[in-house]
């Protein structure tokens, strides 16, 4: 059993904030790999199915970010998983958007939703780690993450999610490294796929053929006498 969380904030207001990138890879996989309707439970709302072999609880808590890991801890309970079975998707700061990492353990840099994670059932946990980008200034970072996407944001973002979505059973049984590799696959799709023909190296053209002398005509005759008689 896993128990995989997206974070996010409830209600309509915060559906397109970018704090709420979590709740959007959890609806895309679930919508995508046949997961059972949302339902409320562990204060939060949870959903099941499989991703390949695993049998996964999908959560997504309705606590407010700050207040995250009192469903967390609650679902985990309740399932019987420890803490290395827990998988947070959740928006990161200090990755340029579109971009994906994985990791276990370590802090959680200031994230709301990752410390009251870390309260209630320590750090050793897995993470997804899914990029915004930072608005450039720490004093602007809380109006950054509770806005919505930009619309120039769109491509990236729909490309990210699917790639998620195409790794989520990797994810689901550990393999980490194919999970990104899947993820990559959608977001940085290969520039030159081999069907466009390389142009050859420009030959050297070959020296033109000589032309062969023309005879003289009777006029060049005539006046080559009359220059010798000069």
């Amino acid at each position: 059993m896993k128990l995989i969380v997206g974070l996010g904030n409830p209600g309509a207001k915060y559906a397109a904030n970018r704090h709420n990138i979590g709740f959007m890879a959890l609806d895309r996989i679930a919508e995508d790999h046949g997961f059972s309707p949302w339902k409320a439970r562990f204060q939060g709302l949870a959903a099941e199915g499989r991703l390949g072999d695993a049998r996964v609880t999908f959560l997504k808590p309705q606590t407010f970010m700050n207040l995250s890991g009192q469903s967390v801890g609650e679902a985990m309970r309740y399932l019987k998983v420890t803490p290395s079975e827990v998988i947070v998707l959740h928006d990161e700061l200090d990755l340029a958007p579109g971009k994906c990492r994985v990791k276990q353990g370590g802090g959680h840099a200031g994230h709301n939703g990752l410390r009251s994670i870390h309260q209630h059932i320590g750090a050793d946990y897995h993470r997804v780690r899914l990029g915004i980008g930072h608005p450039g200034h720490k004093d602007r970072v809380a109006g950054y993450v509770l806005s919505d996407f930009a619309k120039t944001d769109g491509d990236w973002l729909d490309d990210l999610l699917r790639g998620i979505s195409d790794g989520a059973p990797a994810l689901a049984q550990g393999d980490s490294a194919r999970f990104q590799n899947l993820v990559a696959a959608r977001t940085q799709p290969a520039r030159n796929s081999g069907t466009m023909p390389v142009p050859a190296a420009t030959a050297k053209a070959p020296p033109a053929p000589a032309v062969p002398d023309q005879p003289a005509s009777l006029t060049d005759k005539l006046r080559q006498l009359t220059d010798r008689f000069r």
